[in-house]
């Protein structure tokens, strides 16, 4: 008997933290040095919101990102939820408001993309989507760079759906980034928004100097050692599901999200806000 009333007890709590940490984020800051760039910046990267909300009209959320008084604000994706309905209200409100403070820059997450993919059930919400984006004043970077200062650019990658399937395994074709986006200016500080972190040795190939990346969630359980329990694609125990990593001359920072959809769960993985500092080499 003390054995089930354990295991309840047990159950109890992982579910009721798991609820907290849905509600709760922390904002972590990684700093950046590069040659390339001729004066500090600061970015707050987003990621994942999935619709969760923090506070009435997003107000804890919105205090932390004025907080840190960012230069600009970096969206890496799936700010909403579409599976078999889509609603864009939520997620337009809160970028909007964004937009009202700070230029924003929004990359492709897989849930976005599902509106453009399959307007037979979706509708015209892409082209409303685009257009209030467009309104705001947001640049939205579907295999789109557009320039930032004189020496970044900031490029957003639409990933095919395919390439969110576990059977390309780490595999990408080798021209399929600059087909997309071109050659970058390797004289310049390039910023990839790139949603699956699964492809970081072709990111950095192509020539990004820095990729922000989120889609994993964090891992949704995240265990010492072992890493994250589980992708939205169901592969386990990945390492590369949250944190920063480094490869020849690129570095990926892999963003927890701020959400969940379809598996509600977060066990030792808080969600995050992620600030990104990027100062000139020497100084």
């Amino acid at each position: 008997m003390w054995m089930i009333a354990t295991a309840a007890a047990a159950a109890l709590w992982l579910w009721l933290r798991s609820v907290y940490e849905r509600k709760v984020f922390t904002t972590d800051t990684y700093t950046l040095r590069s040659e390339k760039v001729k004066q500090e910046r600061t970015f707050v990267f987003l990621t994942d919101l999935h619709d969760n909300t923090f506070g009435r009209g997003q107000r804890r959320l919105l205090a932390a990102i004025a907080r840190e008084e960012p230069d600009a604000v970096l969206i890496g994706g799936d700010m909403m939820i579409v599976k078999r309905t889509a609603g864009i209200e939520p997620c337009l409100r809160f970028v909007e408001k964004l937009a009202r403070r700070y230029p924003v820059f929004y990359g492709i997450g897989n849930h976005e993309s599902r509106l453009d993919r399959d307007r037979a059930r979706y509708g015209d919400l892409w082209d409303r989507f685009r257009e209030r984006l467009a309104a705001a004043g947001v640049r939205f970077l579907s295999d789109e760079s557009a320039e930032f200062g004189e020496d970044m650019v900031i490029n957003g990658l639409d990933l095919e759906t395919r390439y969110y399937r576990r059977r390309c395994g780490n595999r990408m074709e080798e021209a399929y980034i600059e087909n997309r986006l071109g050659r970058p200016d390797h004289g310049k500080y390039q910023i990839l928004l790139a949603h699956s972190p699964k492809y970081f040795s072709y990111y950095r190939q192509w020539g990004a100097d820095l990729t922000l990346s989120g889609h994993y969630h964090g891992g949704t359980v995240w265990l010492p050692v072992l890493g994250g329990v589980m992708t939205p694609q169901f592969e386990f125990f990945r390492r590369d599901c949250q944190g920063m990593k480094r490869g020849g001359d690129g570095v990926m920072i892999v963003g927890r999200g701020l959400g969940t959809h379809s598996v509600n769960v977060r066990i030792n993985n808080i969600s995050q806000v992620v600030v990104v500092r990027i100062k000139p080499a020497g100084r």
